[in-house]
């Protein structure tokens, strides 16, 4: 009896695990999908770079709201609401940008700057995504790596938002980018994994 009762509780700390895990994963892919329609929208002049700084505003809002409702470890079905409510007004607002009058200039230095620094957050919210997948990272140190690409996106906001990102200005971006970066690498390999503190 005593031993059904362990395994009980035991498969159901491990489903409720993974449950946390599928709900994390699915929020950051998201924002991995959304930076990829951004950066796509930049290659193609269907978004210029004052466009995609605009929208690089946005992302950074919802990473803030992702890092604020699993830095308790666990996301629940209000704050997956929200942070869902939250991904599909960008989702909406990358669609109408991309689909306006307005153009960018794909070759321009600038552009070519932003888009380099959007393939980048692609890069290392997928690195974050993976971390989830595989145990190497419980919910609140995805939250803490959240709240570092809400700063990546911010001073990407603050580069293009006169429309030209300077070569100074991506310097100061590519050292927020490294930072995170080194921050990623640290946390995926510091030992805590799923399930001890999600």
């Amino acid at each position: 009896m005593k031993t059904t009762r362990l395994l009980t509780a035991l498969l159901l700390t491990l489903g409720a695990g993974a449950s946390f895990a599928q709900t994390a994963t699915t929020t950051v892919q998201r924002d991995v999908n959304q930076q990829t329609r951004i950066e796509q929208g930049l290659q193609s002049g269907a978004l210029s770079t004052k466009e995609a700084a605009k929208l690089e505003r946005e992302e950074s809002k919802v990473d803030r709201m992702q890092a604020n409702a699993l830095k308790d470890g666990k996301l629940t079905p209000a704050e997956k609401a929200r942070l869902q409510a939250a991904q599909n007004q960008t989702s909406r607002d990358i669609a109408a940008a991309k689909h306006n009058e307005v153009t960018g200039n794909p070759q321009s230095a600038s552009s070519q700057r932003m888009q380099a620094d959007v393939q980048r957050n692609v890069n290392q919210e997928k690195r974050i995504e993976n971390g989830i997948q595989n145990g190497s990272l419980t919910n609140r140190e995805a939250a803490k790596l959240e709240r570092g690409q809400a700063r990546v996106d911010r001073k990407e906001a603050r580069a293009g938002h006169d429309g030209h990102v300077g070569a100074a200005e991506q310097a100061q971006v590519q050292r927020a980018e490294n930072h995170q970066s080194r921050r990623i690498f640290k946390q995926k390999h510091d030992g805590q994994v799923r399930g001890e503190r999600s």
